[in-house]
């Protein structure tokens, strides 16, 4: 974190090994023993054994170091926090026909919203609503995984809201309005990756049993909302971190939760499958996350040049890779330390406006890459797979989005880097 980078050495590089080894844990736990895995106790014993050492050390050498760090995590935290249970108050019922032109009315809505309730509150309101309106036809995979590329992860472009590695950089000192000018890239990607599916479902609809076309015709239901309130509170969070400082932006936003969970009837959460598990995972994980990242962020900012990493498309592509393979919010902290360690010119919290860019850029769209490249994906997949979508494997998930992420990611790099 920038503000307590120290003002001496860097760090001896053995420090990094625990980032490392947090971040190789989360990416092959969930295929090497996924049983074990599953259990947040677990995933917070590895947080707790992979961010002793660094506790250790920074209390030894900068115990200021420690209190920012965890000033910054609270505010991360708490952020994710109230958009989930928030989120988790509105419940969509209905069962629209399932016609190319009504999902991709889902991913359009969903792509919007995911910039302000996050792409985790876009795609825990939205998935379920969408299964039930497909729930009649055969063919479902595929909008499924454009559901995980648009909401869960490409539209969160927008704000520091939408997605974890731009609320981060927000608590670096990004301006919260900064993000706003990257709607050409959120344009380019949401456009072609809809007239994709669109042109897709289409040939998948004319391919379905005639018996299923007419019971999806024959049992459709409007949408209905229930805990509309939310949405008022959803605005609360908005405003509190466009227009409050901590400790003021975070008690507004315990205090929204507060009062989303009092005002909300149980029964809506529990018709929506919430449970506080998503939330206590991504908690205990980031617990580890930011402990054991402050030495690799330091050494980063002060030797940073040694790597040749210097000009926008090299940051776009290089954020983007690591982003697809690991969580994309620490991906995104490193590549923004290594950017402030070039010395290039000071436009937006120590680097060049096109370096921030990419960095964006690469952290959100990429992360779409493959399961684990972003919260909300395994998700989705598991809510889709408890409602017999049968998805793919991880690395058939992954020939998917080579075969329609790739070619549009390096037409964003030849237009914009």
């Amino acid at each position: 974190m920038p503000s307590h980078a120290l003002a001496g050495s860097a760090p001896p590089v053995y420090t990094v090994l625990p980032f490392v080894a947090m971040l190789l844990a989360i990416a092959v736990c969930p295929l090497w023993i996924p049983h074990w895995w599953e259990r947040n106790a677990n995933k917070l014993l590895v947080s707790g054994a992979f961010g002793l050492p660094i506790v250790g050390f920074y209390l030894a050498r900068e115990p200021h170091a420690l209190l920012r760090m965890g000033e910054e995590y609270l505010s991360f935290i708490l952020l994710l926090a109230a958009l989930y249970v928030i989120s988790g108050g509105i419940r969509l019922t209905g069962d629209l026909e399932a016609t190319p032109i009504t999902n991709a009315a889902f991913l359009v809505v969903g792509s919007v919203l995911a910039s302000f309730l996050g792409t985790t509150g876009a795609s825990m309101l939205l998935i379920r609503p969408l299964l039930q309106t497909n729930q009649e036809r055969t063919r479902v995979t595929h909008t499924v995984i454009f559901f995980i590329f648009l909401v869960s992860n490409v539209g969160g472009l927008l704000t520091p809201l939408g997605d974890p590695p731009l609320f981060l950089g927000y608590l670096q000192g990004v301006p919260f309005s900064w993000t706003f000018r990257l709607w050409r890239f959120w344009l380019v990607a949401v456009g072609t990756l809809l007239l994709l599916y669109v042109f897709w479902d289409s040939i998948q609809h004319a391919r379905e049993p005639l018996a299923a076309l007419r019971r999806d015709r024959s049992q459709r239901r409007p949408l209905r909302i229930q805990g509309a309130a939310n949405a008022l509170w959803l605005v609360g969070v908005v405003a509190a971190v466009a227009f409050l400082w901590e400790p003021w932006r975070e008690g507004v936003m315990l205090g929204l939760i507060g009062l989303s969970i009092w005002k909300t009837p149980r029964e809506v959460r529990r018709a929506n499958g919430f449970t506080a598990y998503p939330i206590v995972e991504v908690a205990v994980l980031f617990f580890g996350i930011f402990l054991t990242m402050i030495p690799a962020l330091e050494l980063l900012r002060t030797r940073g040049g040694e790597l040749g990493v210097r000009e926008p498309w090299q940051f776009f592509w290089a954020t983007g890779v690591l982003s697809s393979f690991l969580d994309n919010a620490p991906t995104y902290l490193t590549f923004l330390a290594l950017g402030q360690g070039l010395g290039l010119a000071d436009e937006v919290v120590g680097v060049p406006d096109a370096i921030l860019t990419a960095i964006s850029v690469g952290a959100v769209f990429m992360g779409a890459n493959t399961y684990i490249g972003n919260a909300p994906n395994f998700m989705v997949k598991s809510i889709a797979e408890e409602a017999k979508v049968r998805m793919p494997t991880f690395f058939g998930y992954m020939a998917y989005s080579g075969a329609v992420l790739l070619p549009l990611f390096a037409l964003v790099s030849w237009l914009f880097f």
